[in-house]
């Protein structure tokens, strides 16, 4: 392992595992220097009237990372711990998910310094269609191709939709995806990157000699990723003992009725620790150290750290969220034989899914939610064989084995076309 200096900093992590990919794989100098930086990095400052009168100017970021198997793809978040460090991780990261799974895309990020739940609809909008019009020249369905994420969401796609449309004179709607599906969004994007997670769930057991009933699951994160995953591992049998949001976590060990638990919150808008169906209350970081058979950090990043790696009680550790584990941590979970589905292929069903969005909005044709989902489980089932492979091949933990098998394509191709001088 690379050392690093700020093991919190995600974009040293992120670095980390490049390097000791990229050195296994003996990628050729050139290829390196040429993977390892983004294309561009284009920071905005954006000022926005307020509701009040008043005029406030958001610091925004985009960093395209590779444009090398296609345009780049990467969401938009909206959140106060937005930084330059954390997008170009995750722009990366899209880079490698994106050839992980074998589509066209190359990666790119953004992000807006904000708190969008202290903003109004209005402010939102006003932010979104200015963050759109700066980067109006950038983008398009063939250089980059926002979708939401951290704090963003449909409504917010279709704001960027309609900007872009109205810079361009023309409606677009394979510019962004995550849209509505009145506006040409897919079926079965929303609930795309929880059944990512189930799929690489399914293919692990198989590969450990599980089995799915009574399969104790713990999800921290209940946003979209963390309930939909639990919600459909609830469904097809397994059994979830742990759930966790931003108010604090439940854990019971003879599991939750998942349906009502997802009422509760999504629905009902209630606190997750007041949901009245049992289950010991406790701190939302704290969930992650009970026992289970599955943990599914499905929240932010750095949750499992050198510090607490140690705690851990899991055999199988699938990363609903971006980076919640950090590169030292991940020398622990090997020495407790942790099978790790690591980020850039265990949460790959969402982007998966916007690439069929991409595809059905270019054609003009759209698929049934049952076609969707059957391409998905392919895909991902297809990225997994060959991550697991790669790491019996190379000898190396599985993260390290998704690494060299997104770098290798991502390296092939450049080769292929070329730097062009």
């Amino acid at each position: 392992m690379v050392a690093i200096k700020d093991e919190l900093n995600v974009y040293e992590s992120a670095d980390a595992r490049f390097e000791e990919a990229v050195a296994k794989l003996g990628v050729e100098q050139g290829v390196y220097k040429y993977l390892k930086h983004p294309d561009k990095e284009i920071t905005m400052y954006l000022p926005v009237g307020l509701d009040n009168g008043q005029v406030e100017v958001f610091t925004g970021y985009r960093v395209l990372h590779s444009t090398v198997r296609g345009p780049g793809k990467g969401g938009i978040r909206y959140d106060m711990n937005v930084t330059i460090d954390e997008i170009r991780a995750l722009a990366a990261w899209m880079t490698w998910k994106c050839a992980v799974v074998n589509i066209p895309f190359g990666g790119a990020k953004g992000g807006v310094i904000c708190d969008p739940a202290k903003m109004s609809k209005g402010e939102l909008e006003r932010l979104t269609r200015r963050y759109t019009a700066e980067l109006g020249e950038w983008l398009g369905p063939e250089r980059d191709v926002p979708a939401p994420d951290v704090g963003t969401n449909e409504q917010i796609m279709a704001w960027v939709m309609d900007t872009y449309a109205m810079h361009v004179g023309q409606a677009s709607a394979a510019v962004v995806t995550g849209k509505p599906i009145e506006l040409g969004g897919s079926r079965g994007r929303r609930e795309a990157t929880g059944r990512g997670c189930l799929i690489n769930c399914d293919k692990a057991l198989a590969k450990l000699g599980m089995k799915r009933e009574g399969c104790r699951v713990i999800v921290q994160g209940f946003g979209n990723v963390g309930s939909m995953a639990a919600l459909l591992m609830y469904i097809a049998g397994y059994k979830v003992v742990g759930v966790a949001d931003i108010h604090g976590a439940l854990y019971n060990e003879k599991g939750f009725d998942v349906p009502a638990l997802v009422d509760w919150v999504s629905f009902k808008r209630k606190p997750l620790p007041e949901f009245p169906g049992g289950g010991a209350k406790m701190d939302q970081q704290e969930v992650l150290f009970q026992p289970c058979d599955i943990l599914l950090p499905a929240a932010i990043e750095n949750q499992i750290t050198s510090k607490n790696a140690h705690r851990v009680q899991t055999r199988i550790l699938c990363e609903g969220a971006n980076g919640p584990t950090t590169a030292p941590a991940d020398e622990i979970l090997a020495q407790k034989d942790v099978f790790v589905i690591p980020d850039i292929l265990a949460n790959a069903g969402g982007v998966t899914v916007s690439y069929f969005e991409w595809v059905q909005d270019r054609q003009g044709f759209f698929w049934r939610e049952s076609e969707v989902n059957d391409r998905l489980q392919d895909f991902i089932e297809q990225a997994f064989d060959g991550v697991v492979e790669a790491a019996e091949n190379y000898k190396v933990r599985n993260r390290i084995a998704a690494y060299i098998v997104a770098i290798e394509r991502v390296a092939k191709a450049l080769k292929l076309r070329g730097i062009y001088a």
